[in-house]
């Protein structure tokens, strides 16, 4: 993403520039999330859920509905 842009004006920019901050407005239409980073704890609970569910780990979800009292 380009911020370096933020304070030029639209004659001062190239065309390479205008593209890519034409595609990144668009990305962030299409996911407000675009461009944030996940914080270090977040992304290691992802980790650790993936690799849980590759070893075969975890609950249905029919189990974790009646666990939570939603079926």
């Amino acid at each position: 993403m380009i911020t370096a842009i933020e304070d030029k004006k639209i004659s001062d920019i190239t065309v390479r520039e205008l593209k890519e901050l034409i595609r990144d407005t668009v990305l962030e239409i299409i996911d407000p999330d675009y461009g944030l980073e996940l914080r270090p704890e977040v992304e290691e609970s992802l980790k650790e859920s993936t690799q849980d569910k590759e070893a075969g780990k975890g609950i249905t979800l029919d189990a974790a509905k009646k666990e939570l009292g939603i079926e």
